[in-house]
């Protein structure tokens, strides 16, 4: 099963998304439908909000009376998160439930409007965040669903921002007034649903990795690497919880400036290596596909230290997760490379130097490109070892 999580803020038509990938084939738990039905009469949701509420959020036949409570709520913060405390945990039990009991293999759309706000987008190994701009959802709310535009201004500034959204987004589907123009969105959710939510579901059925080049393809920097790098590793922090004494980004995509193949590197450090292969298996509630086999690092002394493996079922963004035992050297050897990397400039230049070369030989493979590197990164780790503090575990 493939996990998204669905949002954007109010009025940016999230529910249209939704309903366009219920009719190509996914999974869809509306969120907003799972929060009326934890506040049904007779429900200890409802009791537990009219306890703090008082009588007055509720209609004459006893029911929840969601404007007068949104009228409450929106004005003012702290009340909102008491109906938030209330809610939520509700609201996750019977999304989880629904979850639970979708086909092996679906895709499951989770359409969670509070998604960033309640802080789960670590959960979901995809993020679709639907946008519009705030005077647009502002008109949407006043000419499509009567609020007034104090109302409509008042849900739009108790949820979260644009950039908080941008930052939780692996997908971003932007949803513009159209002024009697197309309408983009359609093209734009079958697109999403055909080239990257049915393949994903297929790699995870069948436990495999997303296809990547044989060669070893090199790429400008990208300014998007840190934030999609920050967003793998919450998930696999969330995956991982206790059992990872820590999760980094590393490799050339974690050093600004260098030029690199467009896969993030994570490294995993954990007590041992019965416990590294216990994460990366579980690594696939994070997107991620353990790689089978035994899996080894080199140290700089030419001997071979175990470790687990896992790769990205997403066919949109290339991964590597490196599980690694604390008992091995290599997790600390990584850390410095990538650290005297960003501090040292010649060394950087001369790795970039020595990638271009590498990678333009003929028949470059990954393996081949890697190994031809040995050498160059020994040498960075005498000057890195000599230079900054040996790395730590939090």
């Amino acid at each position: 099963m493939l996990r998204v999580g669905l949002t954007g803020g109010i009025g940016a038509g999230k529910s249209t998304v939704a309903r366009r990938l219920a009719e190509l084939g996914a999974v869809v738990v509306d969120a907003d439908l799972a929060a009326r039905e934890v506040v049904e009469p007779g429900t200890p949701g409802l009791a537990a909000v009219v306890e703090r509420f008082g009588a007055g959020v509720l209609t004459p036949e006893g029911r929840l009376d969601r404007p007068a409570l949104g009228r409450v709520v929106f004005a003012d913060a702290e009340a909102r998160a008491d109906l938030n405390a209330i809610v939520h945990p509700l609201v996750a039990a019977r999304r989880a439930e629904l979850a639970a009991a979708a086909p092996a293999g679906a895709v499951v759309v989770e359409d969670v409007p509070l998604l960033v706000e309640t802080g789960l987008t670590p959960a979901f190994p995809l993020v679709v965040v639907v946008h519009a701009d705030v005077a647009e959802r502002e008109r949407r709310l006043v000419t499509e669903r009567g609020m007034t535009p104090a109302d409509a201004r008042a849900r739009i500034a108790a949820q979260a921002g644009d950039d908080e959204r941008r930052a939780a987004a692996d997908v971003w589907l932007d949803n513009p007034r159209r002024d009697g123009g197309p309408d983009p969105l359609p093209a734009l959710v079958e697109a999403l649903w055909h080239e990257r939510l049915v393949p994903y579901a297929r790699h995870l059925r069948a436990g495999e990795r997303a296809p990547r080049a044989a060669q070893a393809v090199l790429v400008a920097p990208d300014p998007a690497w840190p934030a999609e790098a920050a967003r793998a590793v919450a998930r696999v922090r969330h995956v991982a919880r206790d059992r990872a004494l820590s999760v980094e980004h590393t490799g050339s995509t974690a050093v600004p400036g260098l030029l690199a193949k467009d896969v993030l590197d994570l490294q995993v450090v954990t007590a041992d290596l019965a416990t590294a292969g216990e994460v990366a298996d579980d690594l696939l509630a994070a997107g991620l596909v353990r790689s089978g086999g035994r899996w080894y690092d080199r140290t700089p002394g030419g001997t071979t230290v175990d470790k687990a493996f896992a790769a990205n079922a997403d066919p949109g963004r290339a991964v590597n997760c490196h599980v690694r035992p604390a008992t091995s050297p290599v997790w600390r050897h990584v850390l410095l490379f990538r650290d005297r990397l960003r501090a040292d400039a010649g060394d950087r230049e001369a790795y970039a130097a020595l990638k271009q070369r590498l990678a333009a030989a003929p028949h470059a493979d990954v393996d081949a490109y890697a190994e031809g590197k040995s050498d160059f990164v020994d040498a960075v780790l005498e000057r890195a070892a000599a230079t900054l503090p040996p790395p730590q575990l939090p």
